[in-house]
């Protein structure tokens, strides 16, 4: 009988676990720990509002409403170092803590350049550290090269455009985003950085970056041009945060997330996971077979939060965790939304076009809906999605917009 639950990571996701631990009746003791000493917090408006207009991110409860309104016993500012599965203990930086149902909630760390990172001006962004040491950065005038042409990388140079920041953005690939929206719709996003004054070099490899007394001042391309920067941000994408795992046995996945079952537990007994840390069988896109899948986005790390705590403290109401992934971008005054893959047959502009300031595109494979992208359609998005959890076919799906001009191309 599980009379401690603890969980590992005050995130968004570690957050929805105590909430749904509670919501469901547990009356067991709950520890947080997390390695920030704020309340959890709405991440996403790091690389948005917080840069623009200095506003505070959205903590989702305070530190007295999770102690108090949910008796949680809150151990921040602790990193977890190890885990030992016989002794049902987590090993921090300030001692042991125990449990009985444990949830890894740990999320993702960016992943740094080879070079570089010591200089001051170079920055990451992932944590409110993080955004405070760059919003003081990102002075007008200013020069910044973003190394990394995503999503992350695309909401920063748009903020910084914002605060009259001289931007330029360096993209490994020929096209960005590709993975999360395929080719086509990746040179249609990206179409909004020219749009704006931002230039994207794309297929273009960082080949160091220099300093001058210990500040950054030009990152060096393998082609040989110099790209002169007063402040270098580098967003090249995230790792499981696992290195604190290692050792404890857990099975982990090829690209280092928690490999869970479709149940979100993990192949030590007693342990769950939950958010961008775990890699798991969704049945509702692949079939509840391998590939495994790991998704980086403020609605999966939500909703997995609330299983995982179901699933590890209340058996008979377990159920495999399934979703059809959405997520949005902010961009320029844009709004960028997707839901499911972007893995199909053909894409399909059901409205607007590539040249469009407002469009929807739908992704096909076989007879079915498995994708749709949306620029400044913030309402018809959420019907695709609903449309594609019920397994919808194609052609009902081209039915649900009214307008009937369609331009298609095959998927890229």
């Amino acid at each position: 009988m599980t009379r401690r639950l603890t969980v590992v990571g005050a995130s968004l996701a570690g957050l929805r676990a105590v909430e749904s631990a509670r919501e469901h009746g547990f009356d067991g003791e709950i520890v947080l720990i997390g390695d920030e000493m704020h309340a959890p917090y709405d991440r996403p408006t790091l690389s948005k509002a917080f840069l623009t207009s200095g506003e505070d991110p959205v903590e989702y409860r305070s530190l007295a409403q999770i102690r108090e309104d949910l008796g949680v016993r809150l151990l921040l500012g602790r990193r977890a170092t190890g885990l030992d599965a016989g002794e049902s203990v987590v090993r921090t930086d300030q001692g042991d803590v125990g449990y009985d149902t444990l949830i890894v909630a740990t999320g993702a760390s960016p992943r740094r350049l080879p070079f570089g990172h010591d200089l001051a001006g170079v920055h990451t962004l992932r944590t409110r550290a993080d955004a405070d040491l760059l919003r003081s950065a990102l002075v007008p005038g200013s020069r910044l090269v973003v190394i990394g042409g995503g999503f992350i990388g695309s909401e920063l140079a748009s903020s910084a455009r914002e605060r009259a920041v001289d931007v330029t953005i360096v993209e490994g690939a020929p096209v960005p985003l590709v993975r999360a929206v395929g080719a086509e719709l990746g040179r249609v996003f990206s179409d909004l950085h020219a749009r704006n004054g931002v230039p994207l070099l794309c297929d273009a490899a960082v080949a160091g970056v220099r300093g001058v007394a210990g500040r950054v001042c030009a990152v060096d391309l393998a082609d040989g041009r110099s790209l002169p920067a007063d402040v270098v941000v580098v967003g090249i994408g995230a790792v499981p945060a696992t290195d604190w795992l290692k050792g404890s046995g857990i099975a982990l996945a090829p690209d280092g997330g928690v490999l869970c079952d479709e149940r979100l537990a993990t192949s030590l007994p007693d342990v769950y996971a939950a958010g961008d840390v775990v890699s798991w069988p969704n049945a509702l896109l692949a079939g509840g077979v391998t590939p495994t899948t790991r998704l980086e986005n403020w609605t999966s790390a939500s909703d997995q939060g609330r299983r995982a705590a179901v699933n590890a403290l209340f058996p008979e109401d377990a159920e495999p965790f399934v979703t059809v992934p959405y997520f949005w971008s902010d961009w320029y005054g844009s709004r960028i939304q997707f839901v499911g893959t972007a893995d199909a047959e053909e894409v399909s502009f059901v409205f607007g076009d590539h040249d469009s300031d407002r469009f929807a595109a739908l992704f096909r494979s076989g007879d079915r809906l498995v994708g749709a992208a949306t620029l400044n359609e913030p309402r018809k998005v959420m019907k695709y999605r609903r449309h594609i959890a019920l397994g919808g076919s194609w052609i009902d799906a081209l039915a649900l917009i009214s307008d009937p001009a369609v331009s298609s191309s095959p998927a890229s």
